[in-house]
């Protein structure tokens, strides 16, 4: 079965809270922080309800979750002070996370800020070897995430994954998480030739190492360097060349994580996209949200057509307009699922009794395409 979720909350009652809300979206996986991922406060592990959690997991068939490090470690880090709280609270979240019962930590690697990359490749390195020198007992893995470039972070290459796990003693416990925007953002061409990619990635670190795959589309083009999610199908990357990814035998098994951004007119109405992306992906689209659903798909694609819009450029076209245009960006900053939800709901295309939640579950299902749901 395919290992598909998406992040989730684990405040309140932890890991209980955390599986009902996955549950929600028809997830057979999932990710959390163990607390809020910009700070050090943390709940005792006896307050996050774990038994509850593990048996509420146990009933609705999901085994294997994934944790998360919080932002703020950076094993980079040239400051002492900086290096030593990375060290210390990721051995702390590793401690944690094998409380919950999770094999895997995904961790950014860190930023060199004003030193260089290899300076960073070594610093990283050598706080890996502190941090699983004092989790040897614990079998936990780190998964060090693929980024996209921003800014002076580490792990924008393959080769820079690989050469921080070349310098790490214990490395059998080093693991990666891909990431289909940040790959794609660090010029990695995801979209036209995943075959080679991940070939690549092979040669350099191999497929074995990889244990988790964050699947995100990007806001930005090919090589940007910007790190953006967008929703699955209104991005670059595109529904047809992530649902390559999740279905690539070169990473059977694995736990598929969403990351993708809520969406909604403004902050109270924004909802995550997370049910549609996930029954897309998993092509059950139909058994989840029934054949009322589709219809409403196919009245957005005729719609579509009769506007002459196709809805892959339109998304493409708007990006590219709010990145070169200013003066546009300024008069109309609304992006493209806004934009086509708005022509949506002028135009009545659908029931005025749906919500906008529902109306955006809808348009992200039609930017899978017409040639594409026809086969799910």
């Amino acid at each position: 079965m395919l290992k598909i979720g998406s992040h989730v909350s684990f405040s309140d009652k932890g890991l209980l809270t955390a599986t009902k809300e996955a549950l929600t979206y028809g997830s057979s996986s999932f990710m959390i922080y163990t607390g809020a991922p910009q700070n050090t406060r943390r709940k005792p592990i006896e307050d996050l309800y774990i038994p509850e959690g593990k048996e509420a997991m146990a009933s609705a068939g999901i085994g294997e979750i994934v944790v998360h490090a919080p932002y703020i470690i950076n094993l980079a880090s040239y400051k002492e002070d900086t290096f030593d709280l990375a060290v210390n609270f990721l051995q702390e979240e590793i401690r944690r996370t094998a409380s919950i019962g999770v094999k895997n930590i995904v961790l950014h690697p860190g930023a060199y800020t004003e030193k260089d990359p290899e300076y960073g490749v070594a610093r990283i390195a050598e706080g890996l070897n502190l941090v699983l020198e004092g989790t040897k007992e614990l079998d936990v893995n780190i998964a060090l995430e693929t980024m996209a470039g921003k800014g002076t972070e580490i792990g924008r290459s393959f080769e820079e994954i690989a050469a921080i796990i070349e310098k790490v003693r214990d490395n059998h416990r080093l693991t990666v998480c891909m990431d289909t925007c940040h790959m794609h953002d660090a010029g990695y061409d995801i979209v036209r030739d995943i075959d080679g990619v991940l070939r690549k990635f092979d040669d350099v670190v191999g497929l074995d190492r990889v244990a988790v795959v964050h699947i995100n589309d990007s806001k930005n083009p090919q090589g940007a360097g910007k790190d953006r999610h967008a929703p699955i199908g209104a991005g670059w990357i595109g529904f047809e060349a992530i649902n390559r990814v999740v279905h690539h035998d070169g990473l059977k098994g694995r736990p598929f994580i969403l990351e993708t951004p809520w969406i909604g007119k403004d902050g109270s109405s924004e909802r995550p996209m997370y049910e549609a992306e996930i029954a897309l992906l998993r092509a059950d689209v139909e058994e989840r949200f029934g054949g009322e659903f589709l219809e409403d798909v196919e009245r957005l694609h005729h719609f579509y057509d009769k506007s002459d819009i196709e809805p892959r450029l339109y998304v493409l076209n708007t990006w590219e307009l709010l990145k070169s245009d200013a003066k546009a960006r300024k008069a109309d900053p609304r992006e493209p699922m806004e934009r086509l939800y708005d022509l949506a709901v002028e135009n009545r295309v659908l029931s005025s009794d749906y919500s906008e939640e529902q109306i955006n579950l809808r348009l992200t299902a039609s930017l899978a395409g017409k040639e594409l749901l026809a086969k799910l």
